[in-house]
């Protein structure tokens, strides 16, 4: 049983940070990659970044480069998403999702678990 379970969300101000965790159970997920999404409401859900848990290798969304940084911590299982600079058009609840795959998808039909997600507030 795969279980993802984010946190770290909150009301913040334009300008502030945030880093949201995503804890992971239930199985090895060293060969595959996590990712993190994000879904406003009335919007689409988006890609925000990813890595593979085995090389730490990252991919990012390219509205977030330079402001957020994905990283992970392979000995308690948690992926980490590190929010500089928010923005209110960064506000939205926040998803980890595991991929099946060591590629680093963008797309979220690649994803099969996922967690309930956290919401971010980000006010002006």
């Amino acid at each position: 049983q795969v279980q993802l379970v984010e946190s770290g969300g909150g009301l913040v101000q334009a300008g502030d940070s945030l880093r949201l965790s995503c804890l992971t159970s239930g199985r090895t997920f060293i060969n595959y990659a996590m990712g993190w999404f994000r879904q406003a409401p009335g919007k689409e859900r988006e890609f925000v970044a990813a890595i593979t848990w085995a090389s730490g290798s990252t991919t990012y969304a390219d509205s977030m480069k330079g402001r957020f940084t994905i990283s992970r911590d392979n000995a308690k299982k948690t992926v980490y998403l590190q929010m500089n600079s928010l923005k209110p058009e960064d506000t939205a609840l926040y998803y980890c999702a595991l991929s099946g795959a060591t590629y680093r998808y963008t797309s979220p039909q690649y994803y099969d678990y996922w967690g309930r997600g956290t919401q971010v507030t980000v006010s002006s």
